[in-house]
């Protein structure tokens, strides 16, 4: 990306006076252009002390994080996919319960019905009515 070149004539300042004005003018130049979350993009370029070194070391260090929170993440992952599935099987097993002891109720209500109707008719034979 070229950056277009600034010509400013200053007829009566000094050389350190035009390295100011120069260098106040980049500063401006890169509030304008850049947005707030790049700047520090520039200012890192700028640094003349970064070295090749010291980038690939936060590489890895960022990739080694990275791998860890990942790692973390399967692992609490799994944990939570395990109680839930154990949650599944135990609302299984009380589903099975209660259903078995619905199935035995509504048994014992037939034949309750049955002795019921059974009383009733040899009520009814014997004559005495309700």
């Amino acid at each position: 990306m070229e950056r277009p070149s600034l010509e400013i004539n200053l007829p009566d300042t000094q050389e350190e006076g035009k390295l100011y004005v120069v260098d106040s003018l980049n500063n401006l130049n890169k509030l304008n252009v850049c947005p707030d979350g790049s700047q520090h993009v520039l200012d890192e370029e700028e640094n003349i002390g970064a070295t090749e070194e010291n980038t690939s070391g936060g590489n890895v260090r960022n990739q080694r994080l990275f791998f860890v929170t990942f790692i973390l993440t399967l692992i609490i992952s799994l944990a939570l996919v395990s109680v839930v599935i154990f949650i599944i099987i135990q609302t299984r097993n009380k589903m099975d319960q209660i259903s078995s002891r619905l199935i035995a109720e509504k048994k014992n209500i037939e034949e309750l019905k049955k002795i019921t109707n059974m009383i009733l008719k040899h009520l009814n034979r014997s004559g005495i009515k309700e």
